[in-house]
Parts: C-alpha cells; structure tokens; sequence
C-alpha cells in the first residue's frame, strides 16, 4: 500500500505546494479530474447541465471552482474529487424531491412568470423581472411572433429564457 501511495504522491504530487507542482502533474491532474468529471455528470440527472436554472447554475459554478483547486494543487486532491461527487449527489436528491414536492420545487427552482397574457403585457411582471420593453420585444422576435397582440400567453421560465405561445 505504501508503494501506491508513494507512487501516486510522485505521478500527482499529492504532498508538493501548488507552486511546486510540474507541469507534467498539473496536466495529469486534469486529466483525472477531466474523466472523474465526466463519470460524475453521467451518475448525476441529465438535465442539471441543461436546463440551467438557478438551482443547476450553482452547481456548474461549484463544480469549476473546485475542480480549478483540485488540478492547480491548491486543495486535497482525493478530498476535492470526493467533495465535487458529493455536491452531485446532493443535487440529484434535491432534484428527486422537487420532482415530487412543487412546493419545494418551486423554493429551489423558482417559478414561472407571466409577462403577457391574452395580448396584454403585464407590467407589474414585467417590472418584477428587471425587463424592458427592448428586453420582452427581443424575446418576442426570437420566439417567432412580432407584436404583443399575437401572444396568447408568454412566461419567463425558471430558466430565464421566454417561452411564447402564438394566437
């Protein structure tokens, strides 16, 4: 056992200061990070990267900045790589409890809004969203409709993005 650790202290500089790292190490620990990575997003929900809500967008955020220590050598190796799988989980049990519990679902992941309904822009909303005229008319194009009056109904989703249902 102590010839495995001597030798991934050695390969990955487990024990060495961040400043004392070779290139060689730092570029092997992305690599390691680089496929841990990858085989935790498999285990966790396809959508978290997706969908990008509030709720995903910490966890992308989480994800970078820690892993960043882990191949830089500024925090525990293993212990990073553990932390990084943990936060995944937590994500997927908070995302199998909002699957069944909207109420929690709607404290995590936020609610819709509607801006417009029946072709009337509703300005409170729209206010309440931090949007302007510009912003929702730029949406409206995007979504394919010209003018508010062919909007049967437009919502600012928990993502951010506008979703536009013509008349």
């Amino acid at each position: 056992m102590y010839e495995v650790n001597a030798f991934a202290d050695k390969i990955l500089g487990l024990t060495a200061q961040p400043h004392d790292l070779t290139m060689a190490q730092i570029c092997l620990r992305a690599c390691i990070v680089y496929i841990a990575l990858l085989v935790f997003v498999r285990l966790g929900k396809k959508r978290f990267l997706g969908s990008a809500t509030a709720f995903d967008t910490v966890l992308v955020i989480l994800i970078g900045s820690m892993a960043a220590r882990a191949i830089t050598g500024n925090a525990a190796f293993f212990g990073t790589l553990a932390a990084i799988y943990v936060l995944i989980a937590l994500h997927w049990l908070i995302s199998l409890i909002s699957r069944d519990w909207p109420a929690f679902s709607n404290l995590v992941k936020g609610r819709p809004t509607v801006l417009i309904r029946k072709g009337r822009v509703d300005r409170s909303a729209l206010s309440q969203a931090h949007m302007s005229d510009d912003d929702l008319d730029e949406d409206l194009r995007l979504g394919g409709v010209d003018n508010t009056g062919n909007v049967k109904e437009a919502r600012l989703e928990r993502s951010g993005k506008v979703s536009v249902v013509g008349k």
